[in-house]
């Protein structure tokens, strides 16, 4: 099987996981949020999308790393555990890096609390399934020693005009040293957001 089938079914059943899990949350965890108005039946909270600048040395000290723009976009499911004044929710999402930078699909489960003023603050882990380089050939490349990551987003912002929220976002991936290398990557910028 090819790198990219490799990937492309790998995604798939990412996907299909995940949905799994939110749905089962849905059926079966008490106090789930629902309402009838939303998509899926219900589940899809909303959704953001931006524009982050690829390859940031801030959580990730790689000596190789990539330079570049990514596009950012993610679907959220509704909450499913209230904690601490805040909620746990499920969410899908992808970055895309054109001009031969790694790009990846993940799945989170993202905690958020929203505290007084709309301002929100969000942290979360999940896992990614990249198409990057596994070792560095090249200065512009990071090795990232496995196919499966973690993914850490980070994201603090503010929620307006009743449906609207605007954030600046912080991601990172890597395989925790699970294998060798373990070069990791970050991304950080802006994102809009929309919730039903």
């Amino acid at each position: 099987m090819s790198g990219k089938s490799w990937i492309m079914n790998a995604t798939s059943r990412l996907i299909s996981t995940a949905a799994l899990l939110a749905g089962a949350a849905g059926m079966f965890v008490p106090g789930i949020a629902r309402a009838d108005d939303r998509p899926l039946g219900g589940l899809l909270a909303g959704f953001s999308g931006g524009i982050l600048a690829h390859g940031v040395p801030m959580w990730s000290r790689a000596s190789f790393e990539e330079r570049g723009v990514t596009l950012n976009g993610e679907v959220d499911s509704v909450p499913f555990v209230e904690v601490l004044g805040g909620s746990i929710h499920p969410e899908l999402g992808a970055s895309f890096t054109p001009d031969g930078g790694t790009s990846y699909a993940y799945a989170d489960l993202k905690y958020e609390i929203m505290v007084p003023g709309g301002l929100f603050f969000g942290a979360g882990l999940g896992a990614a399934v990249q198409d990057g380089y596994l070792r560095a050939t090249s200065p512009d490349h990071n090795g990232l020693g496995s196919r499966v990551l973690f993914h850490v987003p980070l994201e603090a912002g503010i929620a307006f005009a009743e449906h609207y929220r605007a954030s600046i976002y912080f991601e990172h991936v890597s395989n925790a040293y699970l294998t060798s290398p373990n070069e990791g990557l970050d991304n950080l910028g802006v994102r809009l957001g929309y919730r039903f």
